[in-house]
């Protein structure tokens, strides 16, 4: 109803807890829908060996996803530490993409000068991490494509978009990361009207939102040319874009605001394995030196490290909401192993917890609260529900149950969206400050955007690309 009809998509999330059934189930839902669907091959399952995934897609995995007529590109090469040093696995996998004469997608933030020309020079042809225009015009100049992001935490338009007209054929726009409850208000109908709002030439935003995706990775999807699939929206006008109906190859498959098919629920599957915490799993024995903090910004996925030193109780490091320091844990979902615990500063919770077994990459459950009590009871919670969202109150915990990996829910977008936009509400009501808060607390389990981050395996300096130690002067990991 929001007028896309072709979606360009890297199943990457599923694939870390599922491995290629994971895959599977995502090209089987979406061949039950009149959308086109192009899946990619993730190209980082694990995303880093620095975190616990649910399965390992290696090279000769890849080379056989390649070759399938159903994967149309490898996924975003995430681990361009990988790329710059020559990872043979890495380079492996480019390779099979090449062999196969398919796009990679990149993911390099940040990255510039050699390093970026040793990424850009592997064959890999996309950025959507480029959060300044002088990030994108490099990597526009070398060659790249640059995907403009909305998303429910990171977004990018309103430094990047003069690129709409400035060059034109050299980007796209692309939703990343988006709650049910934004996806429901639009996703690339969105930025076209942004685009309209700033004053583009409706034909470069066309350019960005149906020619070059279509162009770029070889879409079967029509560009209204003789001979092509009937895939068209109508609109009332140029100015509101407004869409009035929706056709794929020729069929209405949208009336205004309703769709035109129906949907059937899959069977849910699953990886999750995590056994209760006790509230001593998440106790902080002090130690020498002062601590690292992971510090959050609204609306941004790139972290920053403080060095504090630790609020002291009972002979253990505790949180205090009153300091705005909270205390972070991510424990291992696919095997029993000790939890890995920090601190963050950003969140500005007063009571309660939060917790998720949505955790960038491999999606592990990651719990954030002001209490190790309240912290507990909302990881158990999600480990209750075998996947899934949950909120600690003074009154009890909240949840939404995601039964598909720990990922998805069987709900309609507007009964899901309904139930998320409930539980953001609540971590609101008990002081969280953040825009997106259920979307910026997977991604500090992100070791692959900088600078400081906590895995399953303990606090993570991106800078390095190594496991830091949470007091300074010590040595290891998180407890």
């Amino acid at each position: 109803c929001h007028g896309t009809g072709t979606v360009v998509a890297d199943p990457h999330e599923i694939a870390n807890v599922l491995g290629v059934p994971g895959i599977a189930f995502m090209i089987a839902a979406g061949k039950t829908v009149p959308l086109a669907f192009y899946f990619g091959a993730p190209s980082c399952v694990p995303a880093t060996p620095f975190e616990s995934a649910g399965a390992v897609i290696d090279g000769r995995g890849i080379a056989a996803l390649m070759a399938r007529d159903d994967i149309y590109f490898l996924g975003e090469m995430m681990n361009f530490p990988g790329v710059i040093h020559n990872d043979p696995e890495v380079m492996a996998k480019i390779r099979h993409a090449h062999a196969q004469n398919k796009p990679i997608d990149g993911h390099c933030p940040k990255l510039h000068g050699t390093d970026l020309n040793t990424y850009i020079n592997a064959g890999i042809s996309t950025d959507h991490e480029a959060t300044t225009l002088q990030e994108a015009m490099e990597k526009i100049n070398r060659g790249m494509q640059i995907l403009i992001r909305v998303g429910s935490s990171a977004r990018d338009f309103a430094a990047l978009h003069t690129l709409i007209s400035s060059h034109p054929h050299a980007g796209m726009f692309c939703s990343d990361d988006l709650h049910p409850d934004d996806l429901l208000g639009g996703h690339i109908n969105r930025l076209v009207k942004k685009g309209l709002a700033a004053g583009h030439d409706i034909l470069d935003i066309l350019q960005y939102s149906c020619v070059n995706p279509v162009r770029h990775y070889g879409l079967g999807t029509g560009l209204l040319q003789q001979g092509d699939r009937g895939d068209f929206i109508v609109i009332d006008n140029l100015d509101d874009f407004t869409i009035k109906c929706h056709y794929a190859g020729g069929v209405k498959i949208a009336e205004g605001t309703t769709p035109l098919f129906t949907v059937s629920s899959p069977e849910p599957v699953n990886n999750f394995h995590a056994l209760p915490l006790s509230a001593a799993d998440l106790h902080v024995p002090v130690r020498q030196g002062d601590m690292r903090v992971i510090q959050v910004k609204d609306g941004e996925l790139v972290t920053t490290s403080k060095i504090q030193p630790p609020i002291i109780a009972d002979d253990c490091c505790i949180a205090s909401p009153q300091h705005d320091l909270l205390k972070i844990c991510v424990i291992n979902r696919y095997r029993p192993a000790p939890v890995a615990i920090g601190f963050v500063s950003g969140f500005g919770l007063k009571t309660g917890a939060m917790a998720s077994s949505i955790a960038h990459d491999s999606h592990n459950v990651i719990g954030i609260g002001c209490s190790d009590r309240d912290l507990m009871n909302a990881v158990n919670e999600v480990i209750k529900c075998a996947g899934g969202i949950a909120v600690a109150t003074e009154d009890g915990v909240q949840s939404l149950p995601l039964p598909i990996a720990g990922l998805m829910g069987l709900g309609s977008c507007t009964e899901m969206a309904v139930q998320h936009q409930q539980l953001e509400d609540q971590v609101k009501k008990q002081g969280c400050r953040l825009t997106a808060p259920f979307m910026t607390m997977p991604f500090l389990a992100r070791p692959v955007i900088p600078h400081l981050k906590i895995t399953d395996q303990g606090l993570f300096d991106v800078d390095t690309f190594s496991f830091t130690p949470l007091f300074q002067g010590s040595t290891g990991s998180c407890p």
